[in-house]
């Protein structure tokens, strides 16, 4: 195995050193695959209920009218997550139209969202119209306001209770960091800060983006209070199998919204060709708590690699994980630069191609990105990202098997070593 990780690209020096961070993991594995195993359990139990069969997998074209496969996965995934409703379609292209869509659907003029967990994620601006674009709710009428976390990333609740007034139809809550490098937020604290926004109004609708969180918990923040939770297919729950495609689920009266905006008043969820996707749909769900608990692998490996090395990694490497997200901050662009090779280095898609910063739409930043996929832009694959800009932070995400995620964890530290930007104790 030596020899196959030297041809590869990983020196003696670099092995060495990842076989001595990863002796000291082996109880955090364990804990990790215990989640993987309880959520297997909860999913293989949400297909049984719903009596999933070989015909649900059926391809459906033109309208879509009675698409029972297409309405049981979201059977399925409702179950899963514990809501009166979910939908689960292709048409929806990413995470962010997930929640353009539920946001979209669910605000109208005069109303006011509130995001209590400061600034959302940068390709929510614009739909917001924190950045002026074509389209934004600010266009359409309704507003926005903004609580920051306190310095030491904790909820503003008094801030939060004063943001919060006739007006505010809906709060959004980030569960991951984004490009921010705050902690991620746990069910239990997500559940907190629902709990205290319904005290505040009773009847204000509480979203929660769940991109990239999805597995690896044993509770979802549906269990505890949400009335939506939204996220990507081809992050965590696609399972590195769906092509494409995006889900919201929650309360009944809400999804029913968003399958209006989505398709159309007085069409709702009736229509929607499945196009042959529900194979690798149900597929890629049922193998998702595996696959998030191969890319919690690789991200806790990769916080203590290089926390040993001296970088600040949120989340620490002793933190309990609530998302698939490591950041590591690397300090300068050539950081950024060289960790990104390694991880594009490592992929069995596109391994020769070499990533350089570019102006990519949605960010006000140089982005760089490294990511060879097999579904293009699949964070829940082996991928490595972030904004040119202090502190330089890099955000590694994905690894459908935790041997792909350890390989590429390790050829981005040779390539720091070979660009001198490290130094190996």
């Amino acid at each position: 195995m030596l020899e196959q990780y030297k041809t590869l690209g990983v020196s003696d020096a670099v092995l060495t050193f990842g076989e001595g961070v990863l002796a000291g993991l082996k109880d955090r594995f364990a804990s990790i695959d215990a989640i993987a195993e309880a959520n297997q359990l909860k999913v293989i139990a949400a297909m049984q209920k719903n009596r999933l069969a070989a015909n649900h997998f059926n391809l459906s074209s033109g309208y879509g009218y009675d698409d029972e496969g297409r309405d049981n996965l979201e059977r399925v995934y409702a179950d899963c997550f514990g809501t009166e409703a979910a939908l689960v379609r292709p048409q929806i292209t990413c995470g962010t139209h997930a929640l353009a869509l539920a946001l979209g659907a669910n605000l109208l003029p005069g109303d006011e969202l509130l995001s209590p967990v400061g600034g959302p994620y940068d390709t929510l601006e614009e739909v917001i119209g924190i950045r002026p674009s074509a389209g934004s709710l600010q266009e359409y009428g309704v507003s926005y306001r903004q609580g920051d976390l306190l310095p030491d990333a904790s909820f503003d609740y008094d801030g939060i209770r004063a943001a919060i007034h006739e007006k505010t139809k809906l709060i959004t809550i980030q569960r991951s960091k984004g490009y921010a490098t705050r902690p991620s937020f746990s069910v239990d604290q997500i559940g907190e800060l629902i709990a205290f926004c319904k005290q505040c109004k009773p009847d204000v609708i509480c979203m929660v983006d769940n991109c990239y969180g999805e597995f690896t918990e044993l509770r979802e923040p549906s269990n505890v209070g949400a009335d939506m939770i939204v996220g990507s297919l081809i992050k965590n729950p696609g399972g590195g199998l769906a092509p494409t495609g995006g889900y919201v689920c929650g309360r009944a009266d809400l999804i029913d919204r968003c399958a209006r905006r989505l398709s159309a008043p007085g069409l709702g969820r009736e229509v929607g060709a499945n196009l042959g996707l529900l194979t690798q749909l149900y597929q890629g769900f049922f193998l998702s708590p595996t696959v998030t608990a191969s890319a919690v692998k690789g991200a806790l490996f990769a916080a203590a690699c290089y926390e040993k090395l001296g970088f600040r990694v949120v989340p620490a490497a002793d933190e309990t994980r609530h998302d698939i997200i490591q950041a590591v901050e690397l300090g300068s662009r050539e950081g950024m630069v060289a960790f990104c090779k390694g991880i594009q280095a490592a992929a069995p898609v596109d391994s020769y191609v070499t990533p350089e910063p570019w102006a990519m739409p949605g960010y006000d930043s140089e982005v760089i990105m490294a990511a060879g996929a097999f579904v293009q832009g699949s964070s829940i694959e082996l991928s490595a990202d972030g904004p040119i800009r202090p502190p330089y932070a890099v955000y590694y995400q994905g690894g459908l098997t935790w041997y792909h995620a350890k390989l590429g964890v390790l050829l981005s530290l040779q390539k720091m070593l070979d660009a001198g930007l490290v130094t190996l104790p």
